[in-house]
């Protein structure tokens, strides 16, 4: 009785998950029997094979599926996003390393120069994450573990609107974006007025991370290749996504003083626009977000994006 359960219990894990490839077309007509079980588009028959163990067979409802197509808008909730974080890098390294060397050589250049301090120049990037002439700031420093920097999506709503023979359809939700950037190297955020990033090289972290939630909304336009058999269609989606910062902290985790949080705006950009895409066959869904606006407000001038696997999608 118990493996029966069990049995079961998997069976209707796999339909949540919602995808499963059909073997063949079952009849229009299906009625369902003590051996068959209907959900949804999804028919299973439960039968014999020729030493009497029990096999099952799924089907897919063409019926229910054109009923669907009647219908103009549908909703998904709890779409989930799971994927990996990194970004494009465009800040000034050369510049804020030959504009240390002139504040160092040259006291009063850096006073001079102050109003270029809160933008994306040499000495807003000096500003932001100061460093000596002897030591300049370079890339490296802010290098992520690509499989560490985890990018959790949850949409808690999703819908998908009818534009020209359910080919042609407008996606949108509204949900939060959480993105974890996990640093290589012994870097420390520290708040004040202006927030600086340091480098702390007689500090070992086992665990330094940046982590940014956004509010977000994105809005496609999504093209289906075949709208009554979802399980063979191609789809593909293009758009944009706005999103408001909500939360944002750092977490350090070290021998020398074990485990350390702070939480403030960390000179991070308060509003994000960027790209929005998707691509999918059948139940496999993969997705793609690009920001337009850097990561921080000023200084560092990194362009955030993120890839990954979207379930429970359209």
């Amino acid at each position: 009785m118990k493996y029966k359960i069990l049995r079961w219990i998997f069976l209707l894990l796999m339909l949540t998950i919602g995808k499963v490839q059909a073997q063949k077309l079952a009849p229009a007509a299906t009625v369902p029997t003590a051996d068959t079980i209907q959900i949804k588009g999804l028919i299973i028959i439960k039968g014999k094979d020729a030493r009497g163990k029990n096999h099952y067979k799924f089907y897919n409802d063409t019926v229910y599926t054109r009923n669907k197509l009647k219908k103009n808008l549908h909703t998904r909730w709890l779409v989930i996003d799971l994927g990996f974080n990194n970004y494009i890098d465009r800040s000034d390294y050369a510049g804020a390393g030959a504009a240390a060397l002139m504040a160092y050589a040259t006291p009063g250049y850096a006073m001079n120069a102050a109003g270029k301090s809160y933008d994306y120049s040499a000495q807003g990037l000096n500003t932001f994450a100061p460093r000596s002439a002897s030591a300049p700031l370079t890339p490296d420093e802010f290098k992520l573990i690509p499989d560490k920097s985890i990018n959790v999506n949850i949409w808690v709503l999703m819908q998908r609107l009818n534009i020209y023979k359910h080919k042609l359809n407008l996606i949108y939700a509204i949900g939060v974006e959480m993105n974890n950037y996990r640093y290589a190297r012994s870097i420390t955020y520290v708040p004040g007025y202006p927030t600086q990033i340091i480098r702390e090289d007689s500090i070992h972290f086992s665990k330094n991370k940046l982590f940014a939630e956004y509010l977000s909304v994105p809005l496609m336009l999504n093209f289906t290749s075949n709208p009554a058999r979802p399980g063979r269609s191609v789809d593909v989606s293009m758009g944009v996504m706005a999103g408001y910062l909500v939360k944002s902290r750092t977490k350090q985790i070290s021998e020398e003083r074990g485990k350390v949080k702070r939480t403030d705006d960390f000179n991070l950009n308060k509003w994000r626009m960027g790209i929005t895409s998707e691509l999918g066959y059948g139940p496999v869904k993969l997705y793609g977000n690009f920001a337009l606006t850097p990561l921080h407000d000023y200084g560092l001038e990194q362009y955030p994006f993120s890839v990954g696997i979207r379930f429970n999608g359209f």
